[in-house]
């Protein structure tokens, strides 16, 4: 994963975009996952102040800064990363997919002085290959590829926030986050015994052979059952076994 010090390291740089939405769902991508560099590669004036789509990244979009070509908007960059949806091109770059990718970005960010430029390219036509001569390699994104679609590819936020990702993606992020500890073995004798206690009183065990003590631990612990379950589950044995025994109300 990216540290919080390195993310600023990584400038998103869309290329010819037009739609203001598109450009909006970029920062909001940007913002969601921590990026906060944004540039734009346009001839004409892009109307970033009607990115609709960039809830919560209103800062993402002020901060935004627009460059007349590639060249200008990478030049303080070390490693640069075009994407594409590879179709019939024929590359000139080394290719790489997504997760192989973002590990060289990420090395690139680790380097001293390592800045990194993510070129995303048109809606609908994506990078030139004049802009693809910038690009050190390239990125891909693997998709399904259904019978009647010749060459799938994403929209520019999606595309953005899949790529964002992945160079924030760590395994094991929330593991244990909000899980509630497992009981005890103890805890798990404790509801055997008095699962065995309400099978014995009220004849179960008797009718029924497979009903052992070691079948009803073996139940007991398929349960899955959390320290916070015990108690719970203690109470309506004990219920069930004093109305079994005559209690009464």
């Amino acid at each position: 994963m990216i540290s919080d010090q390195l993310l600023g390291r990584v400038a998103v740089v869309l290329v010819r975009a037009r739609n203001p939405n598109n450009i909006g769902a970029v920062a909001r991508a940007m913002h969601d996952f921590g990026f906060s560099d944004l540039r734009v590669v346009n001839e004409y004036g892009v109307p970033l102040e009607t990115a609709k789509s960039a809830v919560d990244a209103s800062q993402v979009i002020a901060d935004a800064r627009v460059f007349a070509s590639v060249a200008d908007a990478v030049a303080d960059c070390t490693l640069v990363a075009g994407t594409t949806a590879v179709g019939e091109r024929a590359l000139e770059h080394p290719l790489h997919a997504l997760a192989e990718a973002a590990e060289l970005v990420k090395a690139a960010c680790a380097g001293e002085e390592g800045r990194v430029a993510l070129l995303f390219g048109s809606e609908k036509t994506g990078l030139s290959n004049e802009e693809l001569s910038h690009c050190n390699f390239l990125m891909t994104i693997p998709m399904y590829e259904h019978e009647d679609v010749r060459h799938p590819s994403m929209n520019l936020g999606q595309a953005a926030a899949v790529c964002l990702y992945e160079l924030v993606r760590r395994e094991g992020v929330h593991a244990g986050v909000g899980v509630r500890d497992a009981a005890k073995s103890v805890e798990i004798e404790r509801v055997t015994k008095m699962l065995s206690d309400v099978l014995d009183e009220t004849g179960y065990r008797r009718k029924y052979a497979h009903a052992t003590e070691e079948e009803v631990r073996r139940l007991v612990l398929r349960m899955g059952l959390k320290a916070a379950d015990v108690p719970v589950w203690m109470g309506i044995l004990r219920q069930a076994l004093w109305k079994a025994r005559g209690g009464e109300g």
